[in-house]
């Protein structure tokens, strides 16, 4: 994909350590750092009669990732089947050619990603690897049309056997959605968009 070396990018600057979820909230390891986001600014929407064109894709994709975070395979495939749908029925027209384009670019590898993940409701490892890929593709959509709310970037070194892995969220707590109830607060926010 065209975005791999931008995201290959941001992923060298990732090097925070992961809580194990062992009820050792020790304060003084934190870092300034590991709490501070950088803060972005999404561009401002394509069009002016809709907060975000990319709205109903990014809403399905938060479910995903909370249903994902709370270890909820079905939840997760009904919310990757939600942003097919959104994917299906979204309305290019008033794009400028740069931005159809770029979302065209994105689009059928992340539709492929949410339809792997909606039927596979059963397995949350085959899950979180698509959740995985379709994160990235999700940043770009948001980077490109915004997402008409504030979100965050989050980042978790461990996942992917150490190569590390982000997404998106509405909330600044980390939920993780790539470890769940196993180590739900693996992580941390680095970016902040707007």
């Amino acid at each position: 994909m065209k975005y791999s070396l931008f995201i290959a990018t941001i992923s060298i600057g990732i090097f925070s350590a992961c809580n194990s979820n062992n009820n050792n909230n020790n304060a003084a390891t934190k870092t300034a750092s590991d709490s501070t986001p950088t803060k972005t600014t999404a561009p401002a929407p394509a069009t002016t009669t809709k907060a975000t064109p990319v709205k109903d894709v990014l809403t399905g994709y938060l479910q995903l990732k909370n249903a994902l975070a709370n270890d909820n395979g079905s939840d997760a495939a009904a919310a990757g089947k939600s942003m097919e749908t959104a994917f299906h029925q979204f309305d290019k027209s008033a794009l400028t050619p740069d931005q159809k384009k770029l979302y065209e670019d994105v689009e059928d590898d992340a539709r492929e990603h949410a339809e792997h993940i909606g039927k596979n409701g059963s397995n949350i490892k085959h899950q979180r690897e698509h959740f995985d890929l379709l994160s990235k593709d999700m940043f770009e959509l948001v980077k490109t049309f915004g997402a008409g709310q504030s979100l965050y970037q989050d980042s978790c070194p461990m996942y992917n056997d150490g190569k590390g892995a982000t997404w998106l969220s509405e909330k600044k707590e980390i939920e993780n959605p790539y470890y769940g109830k196993k180590m739900p607060t693996c992580g941390s926010v680095k970016l902040e968009l707007q």
